[in-house]
């Protein structure tokens, strides 16, 4: 099984314009996470897929694979899809592809081989990542979605909002009577897949929740979850980076 995995890398971001040219200990965001992929002895390729010149370069000179890709595409995933496509028109070969968030600079490479491992299974279409969540703040913010799942560990359905609601209770009590999960941004796609799914127009579901994921289930495609202990820290402000800094750089 050949492994692909892309680190799609905007310039533009309303909150963090050029985050992943920010500093992190003395390296770009960009490069660390890069560093981190390449650390995963199951993916058989890297590649940054950028559409900044700026991006592109600082890339280059630090010795990375990159492609630069549309400026229009609507979200990571199809820019992975494009990655992949010029790949295989340069005689590459990729069974799985694998889209790792360009904002996480300590991802574990353990976390990438987590969502590669279920594709052994023939059936697995598309692979994430969950974790359980331990407090309240997590569970009642909007910006952090939530997973159920199946007995089989595929998503049954994902929400910003908890689910499932818990009858006659105290929101307060919510924790204490079930097992949440929060879903974690890391995905892998057969290559077969990701070429159809990113042909997918909007689904209703996908449009009221704004997750793109939805769209897939709505169109039958199965999610397989694997749980983990770990989450990666993503920077989305530059709050978020002072106050990784403060924890991870001494």
């Amino acid at each position: 099984m050949k492994v692909l995995g892309v680190i799609p890398s905007r310039y533009a971001s309303s909150r963090f314009p050029g985050k992943s040219l920010a500093d992190v200990c003395g390296k770009s965001m960009i490069r660390r996470v890069y560093e981190q992929a390449l650390k995963s002895k199951m993916l058989d390729q890297v590649v940054v897929a950028t559409d900044d010149d700026r991006i592109l370069n600082h890339v280059k000179e630090f010795g990375g694979d990159v492609l630069m890709t549309d400026q229009q595409h609507p979200n990571g995933t199809a820019r992975c899809e494009e990655v992949l496509r010029k790949l295989e028109e340069e005689g590459h070969s990729f069974d799985v592809v694998v889209n790792i968030q360009g904002d996480e600079p300590f991802i574990q490479p353990e976390q990438i081989e987590k969502v590669i491992v279920p594709f052994r299974d023939n059936r697995v279409q598309i692979s994430s990542l969950a974790a359980e969540i331990k407090n309240q703040e997590t569970l009642f913010n909007p910006n952090e979605v939530k997973v159920v799942m199946n007995d089989n560990g595929f998503a049954l359905y994902f929400s910003r909002h908890p689910i499932p609601y818990i009858r006659d209770a105290k929101e307060a009590d919510w924790l204490k009577l079930f097992s949440f999960y929060k879903h974690l941004g890391l995905y892998a796609f057969r290559s077969d897949v990701l070429k159809k799914i990113v042909q997918l127009i909007p689904s209703q579901l996908e449009q009221a929740e704004n997750l793109e994921q939805l769209r897939w289930l709505e169109k039958g495609y199965g999610i397989h979850m694997s749980l983990t202990d770990y989450e990666a820290q993503g920077i989305d402000t530059p709050e978020d980076l002072a106050k990784l800094i403060n924890n991870a750089c001494e």
